[in-house]
């Protein structure tokens, strides 16, 4: 201590009124380890392609930090969903070589448009925009017309604004929204391609969860008057078939914790974000190697769209182009399981439609 004994900068401290505690507390300050920072998870990517960016971690955060600095846990309420009036669908097929006319005779059968979209609505449109290295042809990624022709309708009703938004796991969104033929179609059409931003991201409480009792979650998805999924019906590895209820993990972070219990937690997802209508594209459909595909062998043109307030249901129907029946995914029994919906389409008004 340059020349000064520990006992004289002892006596010397003492002499200054620190006392013995605050002397001995200021010689070992800084003997503890700074603690290490906590990473946050990452999501599993396609090898090859690109990652996202993002915004680089602090260097440390402390061990406990005060309740202040906690996320804030969003616990939104309830979005009611409009049930079929006398004569309406409750779920429509239609069939038909337009995907535009088959979208829009399927929002007739079910009472139109205006059942779900009010003049002045905020509008949010969910597809499947996989990966940035397919076309839609290959039946990974939603058809560019079923979702322009939404987009167009809901404008037609009054909407104030559309947006149509993913995150793909395969390439830049940017990428992704160019190589679908989306955001060209949805450009034309009047409605805006939104790059889904991490700041708008947050923990969100699942009340009705019984698996995961909470999540991070898109937060304008939970605020957006009206949410339309438009999943396009393919097959997946994991979950056995991507339909309505799957395309939902578009809007959560760490999609890779979700593969526990991934029928559950699926289901789970569905409570918290129950779309005002689900579209399913079965324009064309993914049998097999999904849910990225990349052989137009494993492709069928079925001209196909489903539509219904009714996720489950959506989801049900979607599931016979495959040869299976709502009992045969996992999501849709958990889903059935909680009074999210029904996967008994003997129980409600089916309607067919040949356009």
């Amino acid at each position: 201590m340059d020349g000064i004994t520990r006992r004289e900068f002892m006596r010397r401290l003492l002499a200054w009124g620190l006392g013995a505690a605050g002397a001995g507390a200021l010689l070992s300050c800084g003997s503890e380890p700074t603690p290490r920072p906590t990473l946050r998870p990452t999501e599993a990517r396609p090898t090859g392609t690109p990652w996202p960016t993002f915004t680089p971690l602090p260097t440390a955060r402390p061990t406990e930090p005060p309740a202040t600095a906690a996320p804030p846990t969003s616990t939104p309420e309830p979005v009611a969903t409009p049930m079929p009036r006398p004569g309406e669908a409750y779920l429509a097929v239609a069939r038909g070589e337009s995907p535009a006319a088959i979208v829009q005779a399927a929002l007739r059968a079910l009472g139109g448009i205006e059942r779900f979209v009010k003049p002045g609505d905020d509008i949010i449109i969910k597809p499947n925009i996989c990966v940035a290295y397919h076309t839609y042809e290959y039946a990974a990624t939603t058809n560019p017309e079923v979702v322009a022709a939404l987009v167009a309708l809901c404008l037609g009703a009054g909407a104030r604004r559309v947006r149509v938004m993913d995150m793909p796991f395969g390439g830049t969104p940017d990428q992704a929204y160019a190589r679908s033929g989306i955001g060209e179609a949805v450009q034309a059409a009047g409605g805006e391609m939104e790059v889904m931003s991490r700041m708008k991201y947050q923990d969100t409480a699942i009340p009705e969860g019984r698996d995961i009792r909470q999540w991070s979650v898109y937060q304008d998805v939970l605020k957006a008057d009206v949410f339309i999924d438009v999943p396009i019906a393919k097959h997946h590895s994991l979950a056995r078939l991507t339909l309505g209820m799957k395309n939902l993990m578009g809007v959560i972070q760490n999609r890779s914790g979700m593969h526990i219990n991934l029928g559950q937690r699926i289901a789970d997802l569905t409570s918290l974000v129950r779309p005002t209508l689900t579209v399913v594209d079965a324009v064309r459909i993914l049998m097999d190697h999904g849910p990225t595909g990349g052989s137009l062998d494993d492709v069928k043109l079925t001209n196909t769209v489903i539509a219904s307030q009714d996720i489950i249901a959506a989801d049900a129907y979607a599931a016979t182009l495959f040869g299976l029946t709502g009992a045969d995914i996992p999501a849709i029994v958990a889903g059935a399981a909680m009074g999210l919906g029904t996967m008994d389409l003997g129980s409600v008004k089916v309607e067919e439609i040949a356009v």
